[in-house]
């Protein structure tokens, strides 16, 4: 279930009789429990509680109690020992007439009439696996209004079957509709539920005239007053007011060529604002005036123009909508998540679509909003001082081109308006207006709904910023008519001129209208001309990531728009790699900074030499950074998404911030003179692979390579099947290990044959006809190389071992959930697939370093990922890898130490590297394994700098500035004794 799912279903529990056998029940029902689950813990079989109620292990302990025990009881569940016992994450009392609950981890209570309970179903998300956010928990309204929404937006849809191919204009009507729930609320309508009072009032009940009414009411809000009794406009959609600004503007009225016996009429659809007289309905023949051509058409757009139809269900669910206290909306959050109303393929996550506030703000806050609040300190009461800064308020833009519903440019405004309102009020002006106009709050978004309820989400933010800072009477007299500039462009970010949207500073720019204009008001004005001299520019937001193997064709053309000439290895990239390179390009043409959201690998790996050198080969550096950290939405499905934030400027600033998070989850931020390309407090420097260690660590190759069809391999099965004797198979089998087998503790075998031993495997029918078969396979090859190994076809293709060495396995790609890079120890005989790596008799303490946490942030780092997983690389990971000058001790003592971690692993035998490793077990079940890594990196990291690592960032730190001195090359003369005094 989805979170406007639960909601719904919380409601309507909430509105039926209390039933105290049934409640606790109906209760888990409606948080997404099954009904096998249900019907154990009725039975008894699942029910863990000592105190007669309901307890389910890790989610909730709840008791209905007698009436006016709400409170004992309350107190009695949390002393519970089965509370404590089953780690429940709730506790919940109700008597059907109050309802008291705690969150058993935080210690946060809600108390409520038992009627009300529904109000707070965002408190127990949790409980449905969904990870919430303060904001939600607080305030369910958006979720409770996303919901009933998006039942009209389908009730509609279905009663208008055309429609679904009119978006624009679906999209548009929708966004009408939410801005006039908002104003009957907030008294911007003169009158507490006008809107919703006046359809129900003057609509018939079969829901008949509907369209026609609503119609009627937008028409009246387009219309100015002057103009109303000219337009015929109803007397009951006269008292409201002229809105304007776009939103309520008519669409041309579009007239259709009619076929006329048989054949179709040879005019081009005809478009005006006046209807043939006398007015007719959708559907109904028309005939032009001699003027206009004298021809038979057809109105396709009229009589409720721009609504679509009513069914009894639709104008229920409109009514029930509107009943709703539009007063609480955040548009902080609320366009977030009904953008997925007008997507069939995302409803699935409604309410799921938000960014937390405290995530936006990191990129906000350092990006130019501390900056503003650092000036207003300093500041003080000086009048000069604070009236500059409001002239600087003014004249800043606020540019996402990856905007969605417009969550960054609406924290952006409210954070601004907060400054000015303390600024005014230190100056004694409280009452005046802003200063900062809603068109410096620019936006591009290739979905056309969320272009809509981003300006609605601006407009609203604006609203109720002139409410708390300057009063509602002040706030109402200057709200109407809206204005019709709108600088929320719908199209593709990475094909559009970020120039030409956001022009440079200091220029008159000359800006096409039709591109930028939603909410046209005058038609006819083709251009606006824009000026912002001195001002400065804040590009920002959270475009959309995907990996290159995860890039549709369109997406891949886009990128290529922008690398193509510029970088070779481009294809390579990450869809948001655009953004940054764009965002680049603009700043070498104006006075700007950017900082966007991004998954990680943007800054690991083989994409950070490609994308990197070209952003700081534009003059652009990292002025700050937030490391690796989880991008935690309302949604559970996105609360595993690991990102980073990156602000990059060609404006110099003396000191940058990098932000991470420690070993005890805390925030941290860090001061810095610079931060390179992989976000580690270092010089600019690009990792370039290496074909040997810098630290002369042992030799690591690639496993062997078959390229035998599958010939030389086997499974168990396939090697009884040989029928070979106990000489034949410790001649010719050997175990075959590579990442999946290693990891999972698969089986499977070789044939190992070596040259002085291919007469008695060919002696053998079933191993000639495999080798048979593997010649056959080489000599079908287009590869030369790959042919020439036909003549040998008993042996693997790429061969790396005789098949006695001691070894070390290392996987080549293995998963990133787990704490430590996989590695292990194999036995003589073993041979290793190409899909691994390998240390052929390796000293053991080798494998110390691999398995230590200060390796895997390196690998992470530097390699980069498949997908989301860890990929190895011996040039690029093993090879690069500073280690310090090692000492015998220091040798032994890892070596011990690696001995450590294999044994503590045999202590759990059969178990496999996967089961010991998994984050979620390792600690409980196999925690001896855990005390050695712990160990290991104990006794690792005090020979780096006598002490554990604070976090990963310092571990990275440290890891750079050895590369950098191991492999910087001497400088000779007089230019390393200047470089020396230095």
């Amino acid at each position: 279930m989805n979170a406007v799912e639960i909601e719904e279903a919380v409601a309507q529990l909430a509105s039926l009789p209390f039933d105290p056998q049934s409640f606790p029940f109906a209760f888990l029902e409606a948080f997404g429990n099954k009904a096998a689950t249900i019907k154990r813990l009725k039975s008894g079989d699942s029910n863990l509680s000592d105190l007669g109620g309901i307890l389910q292990r890790h989610n909730i302990h709840l008791k209905v109690c007698p009436v006016g025990e709400v409170a004992a009881t309350l107190t009695a569940l949390r002393a519970s020992p089965a509370t404590t016992k089953y780690k429940v994450k709730f506790i919940l009392a109700t008597d059907g007439l109050d309802f008291e609950a705690e969150n058993a981890i935080d210690g946060e209570t809600i108390a409520c009439p038992y009627e009300k309970f529904a109000d707070h179903f965002g408190f127990f998300l949790p409980l449905a696996g969904i990870t919430t956010v303060r904001q939600i928990s607080e305030n369910a309204f958006d979720i409770k209004a996303t919901g009933r929404l998006n039942r009209l937006y389908v009730e509609l849809l279905k009663d208008n079957p055309d429609w679904g191919q009119r978006q624009e204009e679906f999209n548009h009507f929708m966004a009408r509709l939410i801005f006039c729930f908002f104003a009957e609320d907030t008294n911007i309508f003169m009158g507490d539920g006008l809107f919703t009072q006046t359809v129900a009032q003057m609509s018939a009940a079969d829901s008949s005239n509907t369209h026609e009414v609503i119609g009627e009411l937008f028409r009246a809000m387009a219309t100015p007053l002057q103009e109303r009794e000219a337009a015929g406009i109803k007397n009951w959609a006269n008292v409201f007011p002229y809105v304007n600004g776009g939103l309520f503007s008519p669409h041309p009225l579009t007239y259709s060529p009619k076929e006329a016996e048989g054949e179709q009429e040879s005019l081009s659809t005809f478009q005006g604002t006046d209807p043939p007289q006398p007015p007719l309905q959708r559907g109904e023949d028309f005939l032009l005036p001699p003027s206009q051509g004298g021809l038979r058409g057809i109105i396709s757009n009229a009589g409720g123009e721009g609504i679509p139809r009513f069914s009894k269900v639709a104008r229920s669910y409109l009514l029930h909508v509107g009943n709703l206290d539009w007063k609480q909306i955040n548009p902080d959050i609320f366009g977030s998540m009904i953008q997925a109303i007008a997507e069939e393929e995302e409803r699935g996550a409604l309410g799921m679509h938000y960014t937390s506030v405290p995530n936006i703000l990191k990129v906000l806050n350092p990006l130019f909003l501390d900056d503003l609040r650092a000036k207003l300190e300093e500041a003080g009461d000086n009048g000069r001082r604070l009236l500059n800064l409001r002239q600087r308020l003014a004249k800043i833009r606020v540019f996402d081109p990856a905007c969605g519903s417009g969550n960054f440019l609406v924290i952006a405004y409210k954070q601004m308006r907060e400054i000015e309102a303390e600024i005014n009020r230190r100056r004694g002006e409280s009452d005046r207006a802003s200063e900062i106009p809603l068109t410096n709050f620019r936006g591009i978004e290739i979905r056309h709904f969320a272009c809509e309820v981003a300006r609605l989400a601006l407009i609203i933010a604006e609203y109720q910023c002139d409410v708390l800072y300057r009063g509602q009477m002040l706030a109402l007299a200057e709200f109407l008519p809206l204005k019709s500039e709108n600088w929320i462009t719908c199209g593709n970010a990475l094909r559009l001129d970020w120039l030409n949207l956001c022009p440079p500073t200091g220029k008159g720019v000359t800006v096409q209208r039709e591109d930028l204009d939603l909410w046209q008001e005058v038609r006819d004005q083709a251009e606006i001309e824009f000026e912002n001299e001195g001002g400065e520019t804040y590009i920002c937001g959270n475009p959309p990531y995907l990996g290159s193997t995860w890039q549709s064709q369109e997406q891949k053309d886009d990128l290529k728009q922008i690398f193509d000439g510029r970088a070779k290895n481009w294809k390579s990239l990450d869809y948001v790699a655009g953004w940054f390179m764009k965002a680049a390009d603009y700043g070498t043409q104006t006075q700007s900074a950017a900082a966007f959201v991004s998954t990680n690998s943007i800054c690991q790996g083989q994409q950070v030499p490609i994308l990197w050198s070209l952003i700081f080969g534009t003059g652009h550096e990292i002025v700050f950074a937030h490391t690796s950290f989880k991008w935690a939405n309302l949604a559970s499905h996105n609360a595993g998404v690991t990102v980073v934030i990156v602000g990059i400027s060609n404006q110099p600033r003396k000191v940058k911030y990098l932000f991470s998070i420690d070993d005890k989850n805390q925030a941290i931020a860090r001061q810095t003179e610079n931060i390179n390309a992989y976000l580690v407090s270092a010089t600019n420097i690009l990792i370039d692979k290496k074909m040997e260690s810098i630290s002369q660590l042992s030799i690591m190759d690639y496993g062997n390579k078959p390229t035998d069809g599958g010939n030389l391999l086997l499974s168990s099965r396939e090697v009884q099947n040989l029928n070979l004797s106990v000489e034949q198979k410790s001649l010719f089998i050997r175990p075959f290990l590579g990442s999946a087998e290693f990891i999972k503790g698969l089986q499977r075998f070789c044939l190992w044959i070596s040259d002085e031993n291919v007469s008695q495997a060919n002696a053998i029918p079933e191993i000639s006809k495999r080798i048979e078969s593997v010649r056959f396979m080489r000599l079908s090859s287009s590869k030369v190389a790959t042919r020439e190994g036909a003549k040998y076809p008993h042996r693997f293709d790429e061969k790396r071992q005789n098949g006695t060495e001691k070894l070390l396995i290392i996987p080549s790609v293995s998963s990133e959930g787990r704490e430590y890079l996989p590695i292990g120890y194999c036995p003589s005989g073993t041979i290793i697939t190409n899909a691994a790596f390998a240390l052929y008799d390796a000293p053991l303490w080798n494998m110390a370093f691999i398995a230590s946490r200060l390796h895997l942030v390196w690998i992470a780092t530097v390699c980069g990922k498949l997908e989301t997983r860890y990929r190895y690389s011996n040039t690029l990971g093993w090879n690069t890898f500073p280690v310090p000058t090692l000492t015998e001790q220091n040798k032994i003592d890892l070596t011990h130490s690696a001995e450590d971690i294999l044994l503590a692993r045999e202590q759990y035998f059969p178990a496999t590297i996967a089961d010991m490793y998994d984050p979620n077990r390792m600690d409980s079940e196999f925690p001896l394994v855990r005390e050695a890594h712990n160990r290991n990196d104990e006794i690792i990291e005090r020979i780096y700098i006598g002490r554990r690592f604070k976090n990963d960032t310092e571990r990275l730190e440290k890891l750079f500035e050895m590369y950098t001195k191991m492999t910087s090359k001497p400088e000779t003369g007089k230019k390393k004794n200047k470089a020396g005094k230095s």
